[in-house]
């Protein structure tokens, strides 16, 4: 038994389908299409497919359905072996007319609210409400940050999920995105484009910017790795002194370096601690998550945070002194992560 070279659907798959991007095709004869079709699929009967093939484009994939599903296999295996990228419905348009009159299409309408989020707060709350719902999912979100009308776009383009509007009202933005199946938020294990960070900075703003970019990519499903190493290494530190026995040159860098994220500094005007207290105010006042948030979203949304262990001898820092949930690598698990990636960036 040869395997099928074309794919096959359930009549709930295309509740989160955007069926708009398939050339849709009913092999049902004339008098079987009068009691009713699926939405622009056009009518190719079985009697005189053959002549009618070649009008079929290979432009975008092909959707076939007949009455029951199973005279469509036999075309969908012919459309297949022309070259064409081809799915069958199974069930055919008698189970397709079944859920519509049961209503057991997924029609579930999520309401989301993100106002007064700042980045990447609305999209990471939009892909969290989404993430375990089933396709076909409808959600409606209500953001106030400008740059949501922007990066909802964004999202939806990358991760496959549909934007069916999007408006500004009184400053309002409302956007309404049905969830497709097969998204990149659908499925955990289908992840590309992966994103590396290497954290060499142990500057406040710097380890900000790369937390935000980081959680941002998260809520896109994709996979992301930040690798601390020399002065970011800072970063992971825990804020109270371990018990552990150290070399003087150990202790001395413990010394002069912070102690965990909430004693980093500004790379630029940190006037001896001030500049990040002002900045840390500001965030606050402004409805910013902190550095410390961000690290803990992260880590909740699987990023990988892992500390270059080669950098961690050179300075004298041990595991014990750590925040749990620290992998140790070292370049080759920095270059693996990298050769995966679409994106890597030294920060």
């Amino acid at each position: 038994m040869t395997e099928e070279q074309f794919k096959r659907i359930t009549v709930n798959d295309i509740a989160g389908m955007d069926i708009s991007k398939y050339t849709i095709v009913d092999i049902r004869e004339p008098d079987e299409v009068l009691t009713g079709k699926i939405e622009n699929s056009v009518n190719m009967p079985f009697s005189c497919f053959y002549s009618e093939l070649g009008k079929i484009p290979k432009d975008k994939p092909v959707l076939v359905y007949c009455r029951t599903g199973e005279l469509s296999e036999e075309i969908a295996d012919i459309l297949a072996d022309r070259g064409y990228d081809v799915t069958n419905l199974d069930g055919g348009f008698q189970a397709y007319k079944a859920q519509k009159t049961s209503h057991k299409i997924i029609s579930e309408t999520v309401l989301i609210d993100a106002q007064n989020l700042k980045c990447p707060g609305p999209v990471v709350k939009v892909a969290d409400s989404l993430r375990n719902k089933p396709a076909g999912t409808k959600a409606v979100v209500k953001a106030t940050e400008e740059a949501f009308y922007s990066d909802i776009r964004s999202w939806c383009e990358r991760t496959g999920n549909r934007l069916d509007s999007i408006k500004i009202e009184n400053g309002i933005i409302t956007a309404e995105i049905t969830k497709v199946v097969n998204a990149g938020i659908n499925d955990n294990k289908i992840r590309q484009h992966e994103k590396t960070f290497v954290i060499f900075s142990g500057d406040l703003d710097k380890t900000i910017a790369a937390f935000i970019m980081a959680n941002g990519a998260a809520a896109m499903g994709r996979n992301v790795t930040m690798f601390f190493t020399f002065w970011g290494l800072n970063v992971l530190r825990k804020p109270k002194k371990s018990k552990i026995k150290k070399k003087l040159t150990e202790k001395l860098f413990g010394l002069m370096m912070p102690k965990g994220s909430k004693k980093l500094g500004l790379s630029r005007m940190n006037m001896g601690g001030m500049g990040a207290g002002m900045i840390r105010s500001v965030m606050k006042k402004n409805g910013i998550h902190s550095l410390e948030k961000l690290m803990e979203d992260a880590v909740s949304h699987g990023v990988r945070l892992i500390a270059c262990q080669m950098s961690m001898d050179i300075m004298g820092l041990h595991r014990e002194e750590l925040i749990d949930g620290i992998e140790l690598g070292g370049v080759t698990t920095f270059l693996a992560s990298c050769e995966r990636s679409d994106m890597s960036l030294f920060i």
